[in-house]
Formats: structure tokens, sequence, C-alpha cells
């Protein structure tokens, strides 16, 4: 196999995997609307480091690296945008 192909694959299984790792949580907060458990700074920040991701992806024309954190950056959002009504809004 070549060095080509292996980090493609590489590439892929990272993605499989980190989509995979943020769709329970998005799932979970989606059915339930709970947020009091999840750090807001923590979502805010992969949110901003996933779009940067994204960047570097389309500029690199990385696909795997483009496509994960379209997917992870947008379950961020769902997440952080849920946290912030129920901590700043849902009080008032």
């Amino acid at each position: 196999m070549d060095k080509e192909l292996f980090t493609l694959i590489i590439g892929y299984a990272a993605s499989i995997s980190m989509v995979l790792g943020y769709l329970p949580q998005t799932i979970r907060t989606l059915r339930t609307r709970k947020t009091d458990d999840i750090a807001l700074g923590t979502f805010l920040l992969m949110g901003i480091g996933g779009v940067c991701f994204c960047i570097q992806g389309l500029l690199l024309e990385n696909w795997p690296l483009f496509l994960c954190n379209l997917c992870t950056t947008t379950m961020s959002a769902i997440i952080f945008a849920i946290k912030m009504h129920n901590d700043y809004f849902k009080k008032k």
C-alpha cells in the first residue's frame, strides 16, 4: 500500500471516529434539551477549532479533514445554541 492511500485511509478513519464521538452527545442534547453538565466554553472553542480545520481542509483540498470538521462543527453549534438558550434565555 502506498503512503498516499494509507494517509487517506487514516484520515477517513479519524473523521468517522470524530463524528461518531460527537453524535451521542448531540442526539442526547436534542432529545432531552438538558445542558446543565455541559461546559459552554468547551463547545465554543471546539466549534471555533472546527471552523479553522474546515478552512484548512478546503485550502489543502483535504476532504476527510473538511468533512469531519464540517460535521463536528455543526454538532458543536447545535449543542452550543441549546446551551446558550438554556443558560441565558430560559431563566429570564
